[in-house]
């Protein structure tokens, strides 16, 4: 029976050790013939369904470089998290070859800490070939918590009759808060201001002098300029 090809999407399995991949740092990128990353972003609620099929191209070659970004990592450091300062969020993960070859999926979980409880941003559903997704529109101040986990390939029938379904992989996850833009954003408002400030008074200035010089001058005469009897 020939699989669907929605299923053969997501499933696509990692390349095999003899492919060639130029990682950036080592095991962060995808490899060379994966030039695009499916993934689907599901409804919120307990069902699993539902959700539209998209693709984005992998982030290669990409750097954190202070002060525009800021990185971190899980407590595994096999995932990471660069926050960047547009509040957009790039996440990587990078997996061993064997892993990798047992991989179907991904199941990306977010949510964040409020007052008294924790609550659900997104999940994403992402194909085996992924090795990094874009967060965006984080808000300053917020504790995102980040949790990636790896789905197992499914087994055939009859092996499946004859076995233990394989368990999926342990979650690795990773927690960050966006640098607060407020007080940057008032500073820039603020030099703004008074810069025109200060053009406005120079102008001021300027015209004060003109009238005093060419105006205000000839109400109190001039001797050289009176006229004899």
């Amino acid at each position: 029976m020939r699989a669907p090809p929605l299923l053969l999407l997501l499933a696509a399995c990692a390349p095999p050790p003899s492919a060639a991949a130029v990682p950036t740092p080592p095991g962060w990128e995808p490899a060379a013939d994966a030039p695009w990353c499916p993934y689907k972003v599901l409804p919120e609620g307990p069902e699993a369904g539902g959700g539209r099929l998209c693709f984005r191209s992998p982030a290669r070659g990409f750097r954190c470089q202070a002060p525009g970004c800021a990185a971190h990592a899980s407590a595994g450091r096999s995932l990471r998290a660069s926050v960047l300062r547009n509040r957009t969020v790039l996440l990587q993960w990078r997996l061993a070859p064997a892993e990798a070859r047992r991989v179907r999926a991904f199941a990306l979980n977010c949510s964040w800490r409020g007052a008294y409880t924790r609550f659900p941003c997104e999940r994403v559903l992402l194909g085996a070939s992924c090795r990094d997704y874009l967060l965006p529109d984080v808000h300053d101040g917020v504790r995102y918590r980040l949790c990636l986990q790896p789905l197992p390939l499914r087994a055939e029938p009859a092996a499946a009759a004859a076995a233990a379904p394989e368990p999926a992989g342990p979650a690795e996850c990773v927690e960050f808060a966006a640098e607060p833009a407020g007080m940057r954003e008032i500073v820039v408002a603020m030099t703004a201001v008074g810069g025109s400030i200060c053009v406005m008074l120079v102008v001021i200035c300027l015209l004060v002098a003109y009238i005093t010089e060419n105006l205000m001058h000839p109400a109190f005469g001039r001797p050289g300029l009176r006229r004899q009897p």
